[in-house]
């Protein structure tokens, strides 16, 4: 099969896939699933997500995604910087829907339909209350594994009970579909950096080599004697020794 056929093999079932479940809904689900798949980067997924989610999920009026780093949490992706305003918040506090979905077990899921009147957690409530927010959820990344997780979706309403049993199911799908991608494009980037850090470790170490034997020729002296000048000189510079060996080699005349 070329890769015409193949193409017009998938647009085929992807076509009686819509005609077999229509609506907007549908439409949508499938739209972000070949976005997804053209995602190359962490952010790229990450707006594609909540883009769809802010389509898709009809009590949604603001949304965001939580990501846990090295540094800690914070929000890489949102559909409002209301969002971001809110998420801030509870990284300071260290409490909140978002944060608490990145540690609960199951499926992660953290919900409240008032927050004004909620003490469930702490300032937040009144905060987002008072910035006009009423209602939220969130879903942890993974949504079916166990704390502390990669993140959370988090999905804002304006209004008190603004979000229902549909919200809720649409953003644990949404968050299986955005933990799937960032899994997979996770993956791809290390893989590539191993890759140049490899590469670059092999260079290093050719180039380290060839300054070495630079030493050995002009000066007589063995590997052993040669790495030690190399050595000796990037201490003294403070300058990597493979950047004194590229230097040595780059001007091997003057040697």
């Amino acid at each position: 099969m070329t890769v015409h056929e193949g193409t017009a093999g998938d647009a085929a079932v992807l076509a009686a896939v819509v005609d077999e479940v229509p609506g907007a809904v549908a439409a949508e689900f499938l739209a972000l699933a070949a976005a997804l798949m053209d995602a190359t980067t962490v952010r790229g997924v990450l707006v594609r997500v909540v883009d769809a989610a802010k389509a898709v999920v009809p009590g949604a009026d603001l949304v965001s995604v939580t990501l846990r780093t090295a540094s800690g949490l914070h929000t890489p992706a949102e559909t409002d910087p209301l969002a971001t305003r809110l998420d801030e918040i509870q990284y300071r506090i260290d409490d909140g829907p978002c944060v608490d979905a990145t540690r609960k077990a199951g499926l992660g899921l953290t919900f409240c339909s008032d927050l004004a009147s909620s003490t469930r957690f702490g300032a937040f409530g009144p905060a987002a209350a008072e910035l006009g927010v009423h209602s939220v959820l969130a879903v942890g990344l993974f949504p079916d594994g166990d704390g502390p997780r990669m993140g959370a979706l988090n999905i804002y309403s304006r209004q008190v009970a603004g979000l229902d049993e549909l919200d809720r199911d649409l953003t644990l799908v949404l968050a299986a579909h955005a933990s799937t991608a960032l899994a997979a494009t996770m993956a791809a980037t290390s893989s590539e950096l191993e890759g140049a850090q490899l590469r670059q470790a092999l260079q290093s170490r050719d180039v380290i080599g060839q300054a070495k034997g630079i030493l050995m020729e002009r000066r007589g002296i063995s590997a052993d004697e040669a790495f030690d000048v190399l050595r000796t000189a990037s201490q003294s510079l403070n300058v990597k020794l493979a950047q004194v060996a590229q230097t040595l080699v780059d001007h091997r005349a003057e040697v």
